[in-house]
């Protein structure tokens, strides 16, 4: 469970920012599953209110 939120995360971050830098990639494999899961739906709202700003 934990490697397929890691996997969202990291994906969700590539989506809204691009390419990572390996220095984060490092800090979010130290990541719990709580902040994890804190983590992907903060960038799920992100990316929702980024769609609602440029109208879809």
């Amino acid at each position: 469970m934990e490697e397929k939120v890691r996997s969202l995360v990291l994906r969700l971050l590539k989506r809204l920012f691009g390419e990572i830098a390996e220095e984060l990639l490092a800090k979010i494999q130290t990541l719990s599953l709580q902040q994890l899961e804190a983590l992907a739906s903060a960038l799920l709202e992100l990316r929702l209110r980024s769609l609602t700003w440029k109208g879809g």
